[in-house]
């Protein structure tokens, strides 16, 4: 299935603050994980009920990202939160 990822203004604010290496880092680990499978990869739902709206930790990526999953024609996982440690 196709998918693209796409940043909300506060996770893309997160991720530019980055440095170059980190954020690459942070780039091949969403692809890897929840780009690849939205719902896995120990993902859990932020708001109970909302199965769409997720939570995940990057392991590789030291990283938090709340993630919304839309499925229209093209999956898409939006990062409408990141925090980084």
């Amino acid at each position: 299935m196709a998918y693209r990822i796409a940043y909300a203004a506060q996770a893309d604010t997160a991720r530019r603050r980055l440095p170059a290496q980190r954020r690459g880092v942070l780039d091949k680990a969403m692809k890897a994980t929840i780009g690849n499978n939205p719902y896995g990869h120990g993902s859990v739902e932020a708001k109970p009920g909302e199965r769409d709206y997720r939570e995940a930790t990057l392991a590789g990526a030291d990283a938090i990202v709340v993630h919304y999953v839309s499925t229209p024609d093209v999956l898409t996982v939006t990062a409408v939160k990141l925090i980084t440690f």
